[in-house]
């Protein structure tokens, strides 16, 4: 077993965005020619995640629309209050969506179901540019 790393870098606009990471993360797996092991995602930074998704504009708009019923955007937070910076709804967003995720790579490939994708969710009220750290145990 060997140990690798990598970074992908992926800019945002102001709002919640939800970008398909996809193609870029397989392109680093084959990269390191890892052919069986785990691979760790991690966004860095408080306001983003990462999830899994059928990336198609139906199901991106309905995520969209749920995580604004959920965590309205409207709504009175502390962490504005404190820091007047208006992006509270964006902290408690990505606490709850997590910033990390774990997939298989089996033969090769992200073992990822047919239509699931990996995404990007930036819910941050300004653009930004996001480094996501890729690590992966695995065997050539």
């Amino acid at each position: 077993m060997q140990f690798s790393s990598f970074f992908l870098s992926m800019r945002t606009t102001a709002g919640t965005d939800i970008l398909d990471i996809t193609a870029e993360t397989q392109k680093k797996v084959a990269e390191l020619g890892a052919q069986n092991g785990l691979l760790t995602l991690f966004i860095c930074g408080s306001t983003a995640a990462l999830s899994t998704i059928e990336f198609e504009s139906g199901c991106v708009s309905d995520l969209t629309q749920a995580i604004e019923r959920l965590l309205p955007e409207t709504i009175s937070y502390e962490h504005d209050k404190r820091w007047g910076d208006g992006n509270g709804y964006s902290h408690v967003r990505a606490a709850l969506f997590k910033p990390n995720l774990t997939i298989p790579v089996i033969d090769g490939a992200l073992s990822l179901g047919t239509w699931q994708q990996i995404v990007l969710l930036d819910f941050d009220n300004r653009p930004r540019t996001r480094k996501i750290v890729g690590q992966l145990l695995h065997e050539r």
